[in-house]
């Protein structure tokens, strides 16, 4: 539905006043570019939650990273929306710090910061762990990269946070005047849409787990008003195309990852277990294919298969997989891992049995999405 139509659907509803608020920053970046505050009409209002780092960190915790900052031979590795947060000192923040000789360093990513201290094997490179459900896992990955690559000068400081107790927070709040909320929809992609049902639930706030295109957003506003117009507040899954409603398909998985990069393997197993998923490791397709013929029918929910291994590659598992005399080996998924990402791998994937194709590095949310379709 193109944004004209939405607006039309908008306007042809009660007139009312209200105050709707992203929980996301992103939504909030979203929302400026595309100037949709404008097209709404007047009385409804769009406020900025506590949807970015900056919103949630305890003014506590920043004095940590402000004193690692100043510490002599540390090196403190942080996202850029994080040099302005302040502590509980007024103009203390890292920004200020650095500019008096702190070392701080910014990464677009926890794995730079992990290179980071490969670089300067002489300090000790910190990162600043913040964000909620959705960057947990690539923070958790770099710890796991930095000792298995023997960098011992690595640490994570986490303030990571959970969005639901920051929604209680914010509605238990004095002087909370918020009607309807927009919620997170990349976050709903592991939590589930139902995760937000609490929303409606316990506090009577309309709720919908919005996309991030524009019209993702304007739909959002539409399903919150007419909700509110129509006195009935409930939980609305606008982001359907990405999320499902219990979220995070991969938990209580039993996977079998066959991969010959302890590394890679590695990682995997924690972006598992961080889902709640199990998972037994392969180091090439060989052993992959003889633990799934020695395990029982049903002992594995999928397989996850490299496909360039030693012995037996990834391709010729599959196969031999496919032809075994037992009720899951036609029925059971398997989803091609490979840093080859081109149309001709994911056809030569599906050709010998496997299902779907995952290109590396691994795309959490990617990954999520095959195995809910999978599933």
């Amino acid at each position: 539905m193109r944004s004209a139509e939405i607006i039309e659907r908008i306007n042809a509803l009660p007139k009312m006043r209200v105050r709707l608020m992203e929980v996301c920053g992103t939504h909030t970046m979203a929302i400026a570019r595309a100037g949709l505050k404008r097209l709404l009409p007047e009385g409804v209002e769009l406020v900025s939650g506590p949807g970015c780092p900056v919103c949630v960190t305890p003014p506590e915790l920043m004095d940590a990273a402000l004193e690692l900052a100043s510490r002599p031979g540390v090196t403190v590795a942080s996202y850029g929306d994080m040099l302005r947060v302040p502590g509980s000192r007024r103009g203390d923040d890292l920004a200020h710090r650095r500019a008096r000789g702190g070392s701080v360093e910014l990464v677009y990513s926890p794995m730079d910061a992990v290179e980071l201290a490969k670089k300067h094997p002489e300090r000790e490179v910190v990162f600043l762990g913040v964000g909620f459900e959705t960057t947990a896992p690539g923070t958790a990955a770099s710890a796991l990269a930095a000792r298995e690559q023997g960098v011992k000068n690595y640490s994570v400081f986490t303030m990571l946070r959970l969005v639901e107790p920051a929604l209680r927070a914010l509605i238990g709040s004095e002087g909370f005047d918020v009607q309807g909320f927009l919620c997170p929809g990349h976050v709903a992609v592991i939590t589930g849409a139902e995760h937000f049902r609490f929303l409606p639930g316990e506090y009577g706030l309309p709720a919908v787990v919005a996309g991030f295109e524009p019209e993702d957003i304007l739909l959002s506003v539409y399903e919150l008003l007419r909700m509110l117009a129509d006195g009935k507040p409930g939980l609305v899954n606008e982001y359907s195309r990405a999320v499902s409603p219990g979220g995070n398909a991969l938990a209580h998985k039993h996977v079998l990852v066959a991969e010959d990069n302890a590394l890679n393997a590695e990682v995997i197993t924690a972006i598992l277990n961080i889902h709640d998923a199990t998972c037994e490791v392969a180091a090439n397709g060989e052993e992959a294919v003889a633990k799934f013929g020695m395990s029982a029918p049903g002992t594995f929910d999928m397989i996850f298969m490299d496909v360039q291994m030693p012995v037996m590659n990834g391709h010729d598992a599959a196969r031999a997989i496919r032809t075994m005399d037992r009720p899951d080996a036609g029925t059971i998924p398997i989803i091609a891992m490979t840093a080859n990402a081109f149309a001709e791998d994911e056809r030569q994937a599906l050709a010998c049995g496997m299902n779907a194709h995952v290109a590396k590095p691994i795309d959490v949310h990617a990954l999520g999405r095959v195995v809910a379709k999978l599933s």
